[in-house]
């Protein structure tokens, strides 16, 4: 926390307060799994940060200030008033938000940083975004930032969950595809029993399925954004397979 204004030396600016560690209101909570909550982090009044979609946010309790945890901004930087983050049931800190976070409790939030960044401009770039579990959750913002300034740019969301009930934001990508014509959602089930009703596709995210969408590779990035394993894999078919520069592939791993 910073000191009082009047413990401040006149000599000494104060930074805005984007740029500080601010306390904030939880304004609101939902689930949108049993395991998986979307939390809204209220601005407090005089906060205006300049930031981009696809960074994250640090967050902890005010009572545990060495305990803190990175969460991807699950909205995008034209969501003003607001931060959003979509947290699994995972860890100390994922289970703690998840089970006990509710709308009118209170965390420090450290402002937004990363460099996991949609490529907007030029005009006609495809973005490729590999998502495993909530690993999908940045790439919410991605789609929202796209449609909201109705961009010239393709998005194809490739999507790995075990079963049909565990993907995230199901309902808001479909709405999404139905009024952006340039997004993609498709998603793979990876423990679907045979006699499932699922009728999407079954099985592992490999490296030829990815390569189906991709129809002009030069104008192409690729973003992966869940465990090592997969991230390495899409990796190894970015570099290798297609032979493309490192500087078209932006990766989040999570262990």
């Amino acid at each position: 926390m910073m000191p009082p204004i009047d413990a401040i030396p006149a000599s000494l600016s104060l930074p805005p307060m984007s740029k500080v560690i601010a306390e904030m209101l939880v304004e609101s909570v939902k689930m949108e799994l049993p395991d998986v909550k979307t939390v809204r982090f209220k601005w407090p009044e005089g906060y205006e940060p300049d930031f981009k979609t696809g960074q994250f946010i640090t967050v902890y309790w005010p009572h545990k200030a060495k305990y803190k945890r990175a969460y991807s901004l699950s909205s995008c930087s034209l969501d003003r008033g607001a931060y959003e983050v979509t947290v699994k049931r995972d860890g100390k800190m994922g289970t703690s938000v998840v089970d006990w976070l509710d709308t009118g409790d209170k965390m420090f939030v450290i402002p937004p940083t990363g460099r996991f960044l949609p490529v907007f401009d030029p005009p006609g770039k495809h973005l490729v975004c590999v998502a495993g579990g909530s690993g999908v959750t940045p790439f919410r913002g991605f789609v929202r930032e796209a449609t909201l300034r109705n961009l010239d740019t393709r998005i194809t969301i490739l999507y790995s969950v075990r079963q049909p009930k565990d993907i995230i934001f199901e309902q808001e990508f479909r709405a999404l595809e139905a009024q952006n014509p340039r997004f993609k959602f498709h998603v793979t089930c990876t423990r679907v029993a045979p006699e499932d009703p699922w009728t999407g596709r079954r099985g592992r995210i490999t490296p030829d399925w990815v390569k189906s969408f991709v129809d002009d590779p030069a104008h192409t990035v690729f973003y992966a954004c869940g465990t090592n394993e997969m991230v390495e894999g899409v990796e190894h078919l970015v570099t290798h397979d297609l032979g493309l520069p490192k500087e078209q592939m932006k990766t989040e791993k999570w262990g």
